[in-house]
């Protein structure tokens, strides 16, 4: 199935059915009355989140949903029935945005969370709220409301504890294959990333977590150069971006510095956010390196890009500094999970 991760859906909530104006009718009792019920609420339109979706291809083309109106009010007090709740499934980690503002309305982070993204409207009131001492017989009802309408903009923003980031070809699918189950293709040429793909990484038994891989980005990115940035929203949701680099230099990569840098640069055209995330230097294709310049070869590189943050080299190949890694990855998750309870333990003392 194609893979997609943004589309562009009108959603309507349902219409409140009319209140009734109604006169009691009935042997022997000439006035009875005003007994006209009120008009059923229209149903409203949820996104309920499916763990067993991964992409929003089935609305490629079924692009509108409504919900049911609301009944109108009868005689004998007679209540219209509530019109019927329009529920969608969307893949979890999915992103709703109001199209026309722009505003984000809300996540759907969990299997089975519902968001509220159209409200259906309510059921107008029948005859008999307006009866009164001086109004015994009154022809007054109101209308049922208009259901809410919006057109919702999806995006889907995969569920991931680490991403990687890097130019095409520089080894990250290979890295993934190598510490996880997934199966991404792996070819010498660019660009056989077409989209992201998760694995997760076990450190143990009992001890894992979600990596996923992104396709590579070229420099002017940000200017839909290559496949463009579009899938830079991946890494939103991350809590640690490891940054893949070439370091063999003799592959035909390129300058892995330059590489870097046009990389870092690219990520700050993006999103300021996205740029100040925790990064990790991953210095990849060593194996094609003398073992006693391995050294050597990740300082060069950490000192030419003047990084301050954790650096690495390893080979995804043959697995060589994968495992050091993939557990330094767990214990700065495990550390990061646990700050929001120690703080909470700071505030209240």
């Amino acid at each position: 199935m194609k893979f997609v991760d943004e589309v562009t859906i009108a959603v309507e909530g349902g219409n409140g059915g009319n209140g009734s104006a109604h006169f009691r009718r009935e042997k022997y009792i000439p006035f009875g009355g005003p007994d006209g019920g009120d008009g059923g609420r229209g149903g409203s339109v949820y996104l309920e989140g499916d763990e067993g979706l991964n992409t929003l291809a089935d609305y490629r083309h079924e692009r509108r949903f409504a919900a049911e109106a609301g009944q109108h009010g009868g005689g004998r007090q007679c209540t219209g029935r509530s019109g019927a709740d329009r529920v969608i499934r969307v893949p979890v980690g999915t992103a709703v945005f109001d199209d026309e503002t722009g505003e984000l309305i809300g996540d759907v982070t969990a299997h089975g969370e519902r968001l509220l993204v159209a409200q259906g409207g309510r059921g107008g009131l029948g005859n008999i709220h307006f009866k009164s001492s001086t109004n015994r017989a009154p022809e007054r009802c109101t209308p049922g409301g208009e259901g809410e309408r919006r057109t919702l903009r999806l995006e889907l923003r995969v569920l991931a504890d680490v991403g990687l980031l890097g130019l095409p070809n520089v080894g990250k699918s290979t890295l993934l294959r190598a510490v996880s189950a997934a199966k991404p293709r792996v070819a010498d040429y660019p660009f056989t990333t077409l989209h992201p793909h998760l694995g997760v990484v076990r450190i143990g038994g009992d001890q894992s977590f979600v990596m996923a891989d992104i396709p590579g980005l070229i420099e002017g990115a940000a200017d839909g150069a290559g496949l463009g940035i579009q899938f830079l929203r991946h890494l939103a949701r991350t809590g640690l971006i490891l940054h893949v680099v070439d370091g063999a230099l003799e592959s035909g990569g390129g300058d892995p510095v330059a590489g870097a840098q046009a990389i870092i640069d690219e990520l700050g055209r993006y999103s300021d956010e996205l740029a100040a995330k925790p990064r990790w230097l991953v210095v990849n294709r060593l194996d094609t390196v003398p073992p006693e310049e391995w050294d050597a070869r990740v300082e060069a590189i950490r000192s030419a890009l003047g990084w301050e943050g954790p650096v690495y080299g390893i080979s995804a190949l043959s697995g060589e500094g994968t495992k050091r890694l993939c557990a330094d990855v767990m214990r700065y998750l495990d550390d990061r999970r646990d700050e929001p309870q120690d703080e909470w333990r700071e505030e209240a003392r």
